[in-house]
C-alpha cells in the first residue's frame, strides 16, 4: 500500500531507503517532486509515520536524531511526542489545514500547527481516528472513506475550504489514504485501482 510506505508533499516524496531506482523515477515524474530516501526509527513504513506539507514535516516521536537531521536538510521537521505519534496515520493535511486524531494531545496539536503552519482541528472520518489512512488532502481537493458522515464532510469542507468526495482504491479498499500518493500536480495509486476509481480520484482532486 503506497500510502503506508511513502508520503509526499508539493516538493518531495519521502520513500524507504531500499526503494528501487525505477520506482523512484516514476514517483518523481508522476508527482513532480524530488525523492528523499528516509527511515523513521529504522522502519520503512514511513507513510504511516510521516505527514507533511510545503512548510514542514511531522515525524513519529521515535525517529532517530540522524534521521530527522537528514530530513531537515530538505524541510522543517519536528517530532510528535506522546503515545499517539504515528503522524502519517494520525493527520490529514495540505498547505492550509490539518484534521488530526481526536485523542491527540493539545501539545501535539501545537507542534503540528507550528511546523506545518496550518489551522488544526480534531475529528474523525467515517468514525475512524486514523485519518491518514481514511482520507487524503491536496491543495485542490479531499478524497475520503465512503462511509464518512454528512457532519464529518461539513467539518472537512469548512476546515479545508475545498470539495470533499468519497472514493476507494485498489479494487474497493475504503482506506484511500493508504493506497494513494497525491499532491496538486499528480498522483500515484496501486495497480489494482480500477478505471471508475481512477475517475473519482481525478475528479475529486481536480486533475485536468
Amino acid at each position: 500500500m503506497l500510502g503506508v510506505f511513502a508520503t509526499c508533499t508539493e516538493d518531495f516524496v519521502f520513500i524507504p531507503p531500499d526503494t528501487a531506482p525505477e520506482t523512484i523515477g516514476g514517483l518523481e515524474e508522476s508527482l513532480g517532486v524530488t525523492a528523499v530516501r528516509s527511515s523513521v526509527g529504522g522502519s520503512a513504513i514511513i507513510g504511516s509515520l510521516l505527514r507533511g506539507n510545503s512548510k514542514g514535516i511531522i515525524a513519529a516521536g521515535f525517529i532517530l536524531g540522524r534521521e530527522i537531521r537528514a530530513m531537515r536538510k530538505h524541510t522543517k521537521a519536528a517530532r510528535l511526542s506522546g503515545e499517539l505519534n504515528a503522524a502519517g496515520n494520525l493527520i490529514i493535511a495540505n498547505d492550509t489545514a490539518a484534521l488530526v486524531h481526536p485523542d491527540i494531545s493539545d501539545k501535539a496539536v501545537g507542534v503540528i500547527r507550528k511546523t506545518l503552519g496550518v489551522d488544526v482541528r480534531k475529528g474523525t472520518i467515517a468514525g475512524l481516528k486514523t485519518l491518514g489512512m481514511a482520507g487524503i488532502a491536496t491543495n485542490k481537493g479531499v478524497l475520503v472513506h465512503p462511509k464518512i458522515t454528512a457532519n464529518e464532510i461539513s467539518v472537512l469542507e469548512e476546515l479545508f475550504a475545498l470539495p470533499v468526495d468519497i472514493g476507494t482504491v485498489n479494487f474497493g479498499s475504503p482506506l484511500v489514504g493508504s493506497g494513494i500518493l497525491a499532491n496538486s500536480k499528480g498522483y500515484v495509486t496501486g495497480e489494482e485501482t480500477t478505471g471508475p476509481e481512477i475517475t473519482r480520484i481525478e475528479d475529486t482532486l481536480r486533475y485536468e
